[in-house]
């Protein structure tokens, strides 16, 4: 999608949802390209965010079935490497 700076200032909210959903927005000044709205590379989709919710859900009652700790209960949130699971 290409749009017009000084359109894109009244739009902006949209613009970065749009981009957060994937499409690329080119900005241009004058008819000229001269910068980028874009997803971040290796930004989830929303159908990806949902699946990680539902695992950590599940991940959850698992957790409160077998009475984990209170002290221990958010370590199952996170995977090896320390990131959100």
């Amino acid at each position: 999608m290409k749009i017009a700076i000084h359109e894109a200032k009244g739009k902006l909210s949209g613009l970065i949802k749009a981009a957060g959903e994937g499409e690329q927005i080119l900005l241009t000044k004058h008819g000229k390209p001269v910068a980028e709205i874009r997803p971040i590379a290796g930004a989830k989709t929303p159908e990806e965010k949902k699946a990680a919710l539902d695992n950590i859900l599940a991940r959850a009652k698992e957790k409160a079935a077998k009475g984990v700790p209170a002290a221990e209960a958010d370590k199952f949130l996170y995977d090896d490497t320390g990131m959100p699971g």
